[in-house]
């Protein structure tokens, strides 16, 4: 079976749908080496998260050919792709990032993978034109493919209430997180990463891109009121939003200094700062799955996110989910958790076992009997 991804995210992303194609596609190519594999990208990049490539036989990178494709990426990608995929004489084609391209002759089966549908739910976080596009890949990807693969069940009903689409024609197939957060890390690496950043004895930490949706301002507000002083840890890149958090926490005299952003770390390192946190908040108002959630139960650190949406299903019946709107019950499950040193021994132990759910291997075998029944 010779299989095609769509690898532009894989080649060109260093977070979140960069990492959910790195690590399906390297953990397909590794659990199953009969199978080939061939990865569709606009353009070669030379990137260490891209080095596990070179450690296999059964994988190979196509780019654009001609003059016109090298310059017309887009094009490519959406009109021409077609004639790459039957020239290379690909079995199935398999687009990781919510579009497939335009198909003329339906010789192969099409899978696609939608990780939510966010900007058909929050409308107002995203630009006019941004939205018609994704609305137009998204919709002609799971209207003209054999079979959508949705990240959660959230995002099964999403697919399902937007552009209804027969439940039959979904499956959902979790996404795992990278090998890193599954590794046991040496006392002498945790100190060396805890020197590294300066990072105090115990903190709360909050992993994602600071933006409206992922809510930080719940997390400020919390630690405004709450009477344990502990520190925040935030890993994320800073959009127009941060500017909002700086206002709010002058409104509320709160110091914003007790906050520490941290920049410039590796995938060797975020999950030792994982470990290293007294417990992990994400009071995010939606996802489409909230990998960020697992890399922490996977990392054994305690999870406090928001009801509703998938987090639960990120997050098993062990963690923690609250109103994030709601600040005394966010910051009072913040130092019930802090406090009781059992009750976060009994969500590490047990978020360790839900993670499990979610192991590689696992997901990889759905994924490639998906790939056989459609063959």
């Amino acid at each position: 079976m010779k299989i095609g991804f769509d690898a532009k995210r894989a080649y060109q992303n260093f977070t979140g749908l960069g990492n959910y194609s790195r690590d399906l596609i390297e953990n397909l190519i590794t659990d199953y080496p009969e199978n080939k594999y061939a990865l569709f990208a606009p353009k070669d990049i030379d990137s260490p998260r891209l080095e596990f490539l070179l450690e296999h036989q059964n994988v190979s990178s196509i780019f654009p050919e001609n003059k016109l494709n090298k310059t017309f990426k887009g094009l490519w990608r959406t009109i021409n792709m077609e004639k790459s995929i039957i020239k290379n004489e690909i079995d199935l084609y398999h687009g990781l990032s919510n579009e497939i391209p335009r198909i003329k002759n339906k010789n192969i089966p099409y899978v696609v993978t939608i990780h939510d549908l966010i900007f058909k739910r929050f409308p107002r976080n995203y630009r006019t034109i941004d939205r018609k596009v994704y609305n137009t890949k998204y919709k002609y990807a799971v209207k003209h493919c054999d079979l959508t693969i949705a990240i959660s069940e959230q995002t099964k009903k999403d697919i399902i209430e937007f552009y209804k689409i027969p439940p039959e024609r979904i499956k959902v197939i979790y996404q795992s997180c990278h090998k890193n957060f599954r590794k046991n890390h040496s006392t002498d690496e945790m100190s060396r990463i805890k020197k590294k950043f300066n990072l105090p004895s115990s903190f709360l930490l909050n992993v994602g891109t600071i933006e409206t949706r992922k809510n930080l301002i719940a997390v400020v507000n919390a630690l405004h009121v709450m009477k344990t002083d502990i520190p925040l840890v935030v890993i994320g890149r800073k959009t127009a939003y941060m500017n909002f958090i700086k206002i709010q926490a002058k409104k509320l005299k709160f110091d914003i200094n007790k906050i520490i952003f941290l920049n410039d770390v590796s995938i060797e390192e975020l999950p030792v700062i994982y470990k290293l946190a007294s417990l992990f908040v994400f009071p995010s108002i939606f996802e489409g799955f909230g990998i960020p959630i697992l890399e922490s139960l996977c990392s054994g650190t305690p999870v406090i996110s928001s009801k509703g949406s998938c987090f639960s299903e990120a997050g098993g019946a062990h963690s923690k989910y609250v109103d994030p709107n709601n600040i005394e019950e966010f910051a009072f499950q913040i130092e019930e958790c802090l406090v009781n040193t059992e009750l976060r021994k009994t969500m590490s132990k047990m978020g360790l076992e839900h993670a499990r759910n979610f192991e590689p291997k696992t997901l990889s075998n759905q994924l490639n009997n998906v790939y056989k029944n459609l063959l």
